[in-house]
């Protein structure tokens, strides 16, 4: 993977971020619902949250193999 293709990872990375961890994300999951008493809200921000980390971490994992 070259720069290039690093860099438009990451920005589309962010974006995603940006919109999940946003209003339009966010508004989804603002109910009084819960899972096992956690509600789903903090479920939701913590499992985007895991996420994220994850495919940055994939994809500067895979980064470093060139």
């Amino acid at each position: 993977m070259d720069a290039g293709e690093r860099t438009a990872r990451i920005v589309a990375l962010v974006l995603l971020a940006v919109l999940a961890l946003g209003w339009p994300g966010l508004a989804l999951f603002d109910r009084a619902d819960s899972v096992a008493g956690i509600p789903l809200l903090f479920l939701y921000v913590y499992a985007v949250w895991a996420l994220l980390i994850g495919l940055l971490r994939a994809w500067m994992r895979g980064a470093g193999e060139d």
